[in-house]
């Protein structure tokens, strides 16, 4: 295996159109194409190639992740684009349903329309 290289990520959707509106238009990743097997964008030097599949299942654990400077700032514009975050039994969350790691960081989750959960970090 290569130690070199970009990294390419990988999610799934049962509807391509709603998943470009939501990654191109909510989360603001830059497009670059609609293939036969998958939406293709881009965040920054990685690759993220949304596949199209007929049926999908999403792990219930975290699927996608971006780490941002301010989490507050990211929330706030995300819950203004209709974003609702997740909130669990089992964490201490806040209002803006942020965790704080013991190590600090502040961490807030959500999901895209076919329900693959996503995350913000704040280290």
């Amino acid at each position: 295996m290569t130690k070199t290289g970009a990294l390419i990520a990988f999610l799934a959707t049962t509807n391509p159109s709603r998943a470009l509106i939501f990654y191109r238009d909510i989360i603001g990743l830059t497009f670059v194409a609609d293939e036969p097997f998958a939406l293709v964008f881009e965040n920054e030097s990685t690759m993220i190639r949304i596949q199209k599949v007929e049926s999908l299942s999403p792990h219930p654990f975290t699927s996608l992740g971006w780490k941002v400077g301010v989490i507050r700032n990211r929330i706030k514009e995300l819950k203004n684009l209709g974003i609702r975050f997740e909130v669990y039994d089992f964490l201490k969350q806040d209002n803006d349903g942020i965790w704080q790691t013991p190590d600090g960081s502040l961490i807030a989750w959500f999901k895209d329309p076919d329900g693959n959960l996503l995350s913000l970090t704040q280290f």
